[in-house]
């Protein structure tokens, strides 16, 4: 089939490749010609794990096509992919204002039958937004919500390999063609209706993130009882209806779903008259657990000013170089608001934290150089590249031992027997 991809982020880039590799013939299309320009040549414009060699293969047999024009791009399809930003506004709901743009756009300059398919994260009523709009044009237009559920990371794997595609549509046979277009994939189909597969999605994702804060609410106990929290967490994990996914400590989640979903989720329930009063928890915690670990530094340096803090890691989490809502990107901003010189290393995320936070950090080339004369260091992403660093080495060349693990990553009794003081999240 002919499909058309309107933005090329994230959810659209992943989503036109693994339909282009399932056989299909994709357009992608994105306003900015710099990025169609690096999509042309198979450059990646963000980094995800297993995406570069099947983009490149399918840019080569010719199944995928770049451009900024939107009306070519939907006129040579039947199917259109609305995959297309929806940041948070200031109030917590979701910024609608490209899905919009998208919508208005196609009513004005499609000129055939088209299926359109929002893939991005939108509040209840979206799709019902979207008819309204294209209902100015005379042509027939069937709206379906199917929303993505991309883990940065391991996004090829779950598109060839997710638990579930949600199609949510009015009309049956409709969702059915969209549903052919991954003939192809085991993953189970689920057909609703359109509210249902809107909601589905906020309600998966503030489901994690929930799951996220409550473990990190017993991490808090646990350091208060003397407990162990990842001998907790395997405990419950061991629950299958509980399972062990979502529950590691730390410093909380971020990214550009869980934060902004929560809040959205949020906002949807307040304007329908709703008080969800478990979300003002989660938003809660997840922004202490951040609190707590500065506050734990604090406690050991005692006064900040002056100090050297290094920070490994500025990705959200490892496998991205996205730094949407992550938990270093805000210790590096009060650290240097308190005078405390900080230096920090990302393998990937590095270039997109040193354009947010210019001068607020010294940008190492590798780990021994951001540690070199640290008094303290706090590890913020997961990369497993950081359990095999040379600790020994790290040790001689820190002037005071500290680390704060924010993210549980290392073995205590090993740092501890290399002479560090090594505090942990809920240990």
């Amino acid at each position: 089939m002919k499909i058309s991809i309107i933005g090329t982020g994230y959810v659209g880039l992943v989503s036109a490749v693994g339909l282009a590799e399932l056989g299909h013939e994709v357009w992608g299309v994105n306003r900015s010609p710099a990025k169609i320009e690096k999509l042309k040549k198979g450059q990646q414009i963000f980094y995800e794990p297993g995406l570069s060699k099947l983009f490149k293969k399918n840019l080569e047999k010719n199944r995928l096509h770049f451009g900024t024009n939107l009306t070519v791009a939907i006129n040579n399809t039947d199917y259109v992919f609305i995959c297309v930003g929806t940041p948070p506004r200031a109030d917590g709901g979701a910024d609608l204002s490209a899905v919009k743009i998208v919508a208005k756009q196609i009513a004005k300059f499609a000129k055939k039958d088209l299926i359109i398919i929002d893939k991005s994260t939108v509040p209840i009523g979206t799709a019902r937004m979207v008819q309204n709009i294209l209902k100015k044009n005379k042509h027939k237009f069937y709206v379906v919500s199917s929303p993505e559920f991309l883990r940065e990371g391991k996004a090829v794997e779950d598109f060839f390999h997710g638990d579930r595609l949600l199609i949510g549509a009015d009309d049956k046979q409709v969702a059915k063609k969209v549903a052919n277009l991954y003939a192809k994939l085991k993953t189970y189909k689920m057909i609703t209706g359109l509210e249902t597969a809107e909601l589905t999605k906020y309600a998966s994702n503030v489901f994690l993130a929930t799951k996220i804060s409550f473990i990190n609410e017993i991490a808090i106990l646990c350091e208060k009882v003397g407990a162990n929290v990842e001998d907790v967490a395997f405990g419950m994990g061991l629950d299958k209806r509980i399972n062990k996914y979502f529950l590691k400590a730390g410093l909380g989640y971020g990214g550009s779903c869980f934060p902004k979903d929560v809040k959205a989720l949020k906002h949807i329930s307040k304007t329908n008259g709703f008080n969800f009063k478990i979300l003002e928890a989660v938003l809660e915690v997840n922004m202490r657990q951040r609190k707590l670990v500065f506050g734990k530094a604090k406690k050991e340096l005692s006064s900040l000013k002056g100090k050297t803090i290094t920070i490994l890691g500025l990705a959200f989490k490892d496998n991205t170089d996205d730094i949407r809502e992550s938990a270093a990107i805000d210790l590096i901003k009060w650290f240097s608001k308190e005078g405390a010189k900080v230096k920090a290393y990302d393998r990937e995320a590095q270039n997109n934290a040193k354009s947010v936070l210019k001068d607020k950090a010294f940008w190492c080339k590798n780990a021994y150089e951001a540690c070199f004369g640290s008094q303290l260091v706090i590890i913020a992403t997961e990369w497993p590249s950081f359990k095999t660093l040379d600790w020994a080495k790290i040790k001689r060349s820190m002037k005071k031992k500290v680390i704060i693990d924010g993210k549980n990553l290392l073995n205590r009794e090993k740092m501890e027997k290399l002479g560090f003081k090594y505090i942990a999240i809920g240990k």
